[in-house]
């Protein structure tokens, strides 16, 4: 009689297995037309034994790990992960025992071998409410894109920090000194003091509301209240503003293409886009500021008709826009080659543009100087329709 023994299998069998496994679960995610491999963010899982059975590739790229290396150990030696004041993240959460109510972890920052910050997030799958652990997944994130918008938040509160510095300086010292020497003043003076505290305000009031709006636009909750507009009667607004504060009525040239499609649009909003396009032309550019009005091609797909939309360019004869300066006019805190103002106009333009389901554009213009275009759908209230 002959008994037989059995032996652990070594890391090479363990590997063998769980590559098994991973091929095994990559066939059913396959039926689901997925391959792990395809995902954006990494993916670690972990058998009811805690033996890695999946490390995709972008889990290998964030953690610098071979997916071969990672497959058949232990999940805490394949991802020895540690929170930010240096305990280890496994033996903190303890996936396989504890409370047997357990879902997961949320996600959190926390730290690779060398200090390399990773988002974290785990899934206890259970094949019962209350059973044991059968798998464990982890979503695994690079932090780079979230510092790239802490970056861009920061920046925005320096920026904005820095704008409201010089006006509110100039508002608190014409204050202080009219109210302790107000009888030594004239008149005249007095009025030029306050005429001055004014446009200040007036200045913190517009990057107040441009902060609001950025809010809005990145948080996608710019409201939009749609009224009829006349386009042409809002840019001819903005030209008789330009000429009563001192501007050549000749410089600029207003054409309007009759008949153009009904526009419903919010007043204030397109007032906004308008003001700083125009601002852009007078401030920046040269020669004639021409503004084309004109009827166009809805820029929402799956809406046809050659004139469903209303389209605006504004135009000058300047030295334009560089090449390669195009793809960043739209984004935050550009100024181009002249430096004033905050460098967010065009970026709030742009959202207003979009939140009206309108596209824009930069270009050359034929005279040479810098061409924006936007193009707005008719949008026509659904109660209307």
């Amino acid at each position: 009689m002959s008994v037989g023994t059995s032996r652990a299998p070594g890391a090479r069998g363990v590997r063998a297995e769980a590559a098994t496994t991973r091929h095994g679960d990559a066939a059913e995610l396959a039926e689901l037309g997925i391959d792990p491999d395809d995902l954006p963010d990494g993916l670690v899982v972990a058998d009811e034994q805690g033996r890695v059975i999946c490390f995709n590739a972008a889990a290998a790229r964030i953690t610098a790990v071979p997916a071969d290396d990672a497959l058949g150990r232990r999940l805490e030696v394949a991802l020895p992960l540690e929170d930010l004041e240096g305990r280890r993240w496994w033996q903190l959460t303890d996936p396989y025992g504890g409370l047997a109510i357990r879902v997961g972890q949320p996600e959190r920052n926390l730290l690779l071998p060398g200090g390399r910050e990773v988002l974290v997030s785990a899934r206890y799958v259970r094949t019962e409410p209350t059973g044991p652990v059968h798998r464990v997944v982890v979503s695994l994130r690079d932090t780079e894109a979230r510092r790239r918008t802490e970056r861009s938040h920061a920046e925005l509160i320096a920026t904005v920090a820095h704008e409201l510095r010089s006006p509110l300086t100039s508002v608190k010292g014409f204050t202080a000194t009219l109210l302790a020497k107000w009888e030594r003043f004239t008149d005249d003076q007095k009025k030029l003091m306050l005429e001055t505290v004014d446009a200040d305000a007036n200045r913190v009031t517009r990057l107040i509301a441009e902060l609001l709006d950025i809010s809005r636009i990145d948080s996608g909750r710019l409201e939009v209240r749609r009224q009829p507009v006349d386009i042409g009667a809002a840019v001819g607004r903005h030209i008789q503003a330009y000429v009563a504060a001192g501007q050549p009525a000749d410089r600029f040239l207003l054409r309007i293409q009759q008949p153009l499609p009904s526009l419903w649009a919010d007043p204030d909003k397109i007032d906004q886009v308008l003001s700083n396009l125009l601002e852009n032309a007078v401030r920046h550019g040269e020669g004639t500021v021409t503004i084309d009005v004109q009827p166009s091609a809805s820029p929402r797909e799956g809406e046809d008709g050659e004139n469903t939309a209303t389209s605006v360019t504004v135009s000058d004869e300047g030295t334009g826009i560089p090449e390669e300066s195009m793809n960043r006019v739209f984004t935050r805190f550009w100024r181009g080659s002249k430096r004033g103002g905050t460098g967010l106009g065009l970026y709030i333009v742009k959202g207003i543009v979009e939140a009206h389901g309108g596209t824009i554009t930069v270009g050359r213009a034929p005279a040479g100087g810098a061409e924006f275009r936007f193009t707005l759908p008719v949008g026509t209230p659904a109660y209307l329709q």
